[in-house]
């Protein structure tokens, strides 16, 4: 798995990532909010499935 993700984006996924799951623990939304388990996974490892399927690419690094 090569990065696919740039420090911006990768930045953006873990804080919404963080916002969901605290808004699920709070209650302010419904459990459906444990799905930014995925986005903070995805910017902590610096790699995005979707992107890869879809041929995109945000990291700085020269292939």
């Amino acid at each position: 798995m090569k990065c696919n993700s740039g420090t911006v984006d990768r930045a953006a996924r873990v804080i919404v990532g963080i916002a969901l799951i605290a808004m699920a623990a709070t209650g302010t939304i419904g459990a459906w909010g444990y799905i930014g388990v995925v986005p903070l996974l995805t910017g902590a490892i610096g790699f995005c499935p979707a992107y890869a399927i879809f041929g995109m690419n945000t990291c700085g690094i020269k292939k």
